[in-house]
């Protein structure tokens, strides 16, 4: 494998860690309000990803540099083509980190429940514009002889790239839906297997039309790897129904462990598809970006390979053990609980019956 196509490959798995694991977040951001009834739940709808959201964004941060550094190319015409569109998830995400630290800066309802309504917004644009934004690179922009982007905001609302938007926010939000019962208790974990089980169907819909298009027209160009595509979005499609029959039998691990193949899958056959391009033209083939003539230097490339090759153990532990340490649910009352924790009290139940029947 060449450095080029090792760096895209990263930067696809980069992607896919991203999606999977933000795709939670916006998930519970964009239920708030569906499944939380009060500020209390959604307080704890909050302690949900309050631990790990701000890890979860360092995918995207690693991902946007890793694109810069790898293909500079790439990176000056994504970014000047969607600029508007990228400049609206960035405020996004800085309006929902702001209501998820300013929120309990005030006991007051009022206050916190602009916040959980700013949140909620906040949380939806970006699951929206990122499905429209992959939509667009892999169908293709229009690109002139010099990698500019010579198209407007509005080329980038095309119905393939709607599609992927409404995808990415559907398999989001039943990702979120799916987490919160994984994490929490009761009633509040109840009405989250509700959302899901609601939620699902349309999002399966959804995914697999974006899918099958994704399919049909690459296979009539001449970029992608289709075939391989095509079985790991057939894997997609089983992970996520999977993910949905989990929900019904009341299995929170195995659901959310579908969920989440369903996003990696998806986001993979999309670079599948994609490949050796990084971004094609719609003016003309021969305009297009690829592997090749998008990247950095070998050197630049050799450098970065050992540099990835140094910290990338170093982070994927660290986060790994975040997850570890906050595994346990939410109860109702705000209190965790651990699943050895849960194990001893049910040890305990039958010694405390036999002494109040004795009483």
């Amino acid at each position: 494998m060449s450095l080029q196509n090792l760096w895209f490959t990263l930067i696809a798995v980069l992607w896919c860690g991203y999606f999977m694991l933000e795709g939670f977040d916006f998930g519970v951001g964009v239920l708030l309000h569906a499944v939380g009834r009060d500020e209390r739940e959604r307080g704890l709808m909050l302690r949900t990803i309050g631990p790990v959201w701000d890890g979860n964004e360092v995918w995207l941060l690693v991902a946007g540099g890793a694109t810069f550094a790898a293909f500079p190319q790439w990176y000056a015409t994504l970014f000047s083509g969607f600029y508007l569109a990228l400049l609206l998830i960035l405020v996004a995400l800085i309006v929902r980190i702001l209501a998820i630290e300013y929120r309990n800066k005030e006991t007051d309802p009022v206050w916190r429940r602009r916040w959980d309504l700013a949140h909620t917004v906040s949380a939806a644009v970006p699951a929206l514009l990122w499905g429209v934004a992959f939509g667009n690179i892999v169908r293709g922009v229009p690109i002139d002889a010099a990698h500019n982007y010579t198209g407007s905001f509005f080329t980038l609302l095309n119905p393939y790239a709607l599609l992927g938007g409404l995808t990415t926010l559907t398999v989001f939000t039943l990702h979120g839906a799916v987490f919160i019962a994984l994490k929490t208790t009761g009633e509040l974990r109840d009405r989250a297997r509700k959302a899901a089980l609601l939620i699902g169907p349309g999002a399966a819909i959804f995914a697999v039309g974006f899918l099958v298009w994704t399919l049909v027209q690459a296979s009539g160009g001449s970029h992608g790897h289709v075939a391989a595509a095509a079985v790991v979005a057939v894997i997609a499609a089983v992970s996520l129904l999977g993910g949905l029959a989990a929900t019904w039998r009341e299995r929170d691990g195995w659901a959310f462990a579908g969920t989440a193949a369903a996003i990696v899958a998806t986001t993979t056959a999309l670079f599948l598809t994609l490949h050796p391009a990084v971004m094609p033209s719609t003016t003309s083939a021969a305009y297009s970006l690829t592997v090749t003539n998008a990247s950095s230097s070998h050197y630049t490339l050799t450098v970065m390979s050992w540099v990835a090759l140094a910290f990338t153990p170093i982070v994927l532990a660290y986060q790994t053990w975040t997850y570890w340490v906050f595994r346990a649910r939410i109860n109702g009352d705000g209190k965790v609980s651990l699943p050895t924790a849960r194990k001893a009290a049910d040890k305990e139940l039958p010694h405390r019956h036999q002494e109040g029947s004795a009483a």
